[in-house]
């Protein structure tokens, strides 16, 4: 089975972003192992730790190795993505061209209470992602307007949302799938 590493921009207890993968966790159950990992504990980015990271450093690091692809999602934080991701895919970058997401196939998606659904953070992401030499996914952007009317309890519940990112969940299998016959 697959596995895929979904990591949301946001700690935040009730994050839309996370409630949102945890609504495509639930869709793909049993055909894909979709992992989520928290950046809650990962430490400010320091290029004096490079050669000898920390600990939470290296499981996420090593959670990102190990999957086949990523899920990304982020909100949008004064037209931007979320510092916490930012610092996040500043420690996955390294070392420099040896990093555990190079390479990576990954599917982007963001989430916000505004009615542009968080497309101008979408484009920082995106752009980060091309700079550390990720593989994104071809696939229309995802950005969920009104977020916060779609999240009751920690729950997203919005299926025609959901069903539109199993298409581009699917773009990501296809990606990977393909990628591993060229292997």
């Amino acid at each position: 089975m697959l596995k895929i590493v979904g990591i949301s921009g946001s700690i935040r207890h009730e994050s839309a972003n996370t409630a949102i993968l945890k609504a495509l966790k639930e869709r793909l159950a049993g055909r894909v192992h979709l992992d989520l990992v928290s950046l809650a504990e990962v430490p400010l980015y320091n290029e004096d730790l490079e050669q000898s990271p920390p600990p939470e450093i290296v499981k996420l690091r090593d959670a990102v190795r190990n999957a086949n692809g990523m899920i990304i999602g982020t909100p949008e934080y004064n037209h931007g993505m979320s510092g916490v991701l930012k610092n996040a895919l500043d420690w996955l970058s390294r070392p420099y061209r040896d990093s555990p997401i190079k390479d990576k196939a990954v599917l982007t998606f963001t989430a916000s209470p505004a009615f542009t659904g968080g497309v101008r953070a979408q484009a920082q992401l995106n752009e980060t992602l091309s700079a550390i030499e990720a593989i994104r996914v071809a696939y229309p952007q995802i950005a969920v307007a009104t977020v916060h009317n779609k999240v009751k309890n920690g729950v997203f519940n919005d299926d025609q949302t959901i069903e539109f990112m199993l298409g581009g969940v699917d773009k990501l299998i296809e990606l990977i799938q393909k990628d591993l016959l060229t292997v």
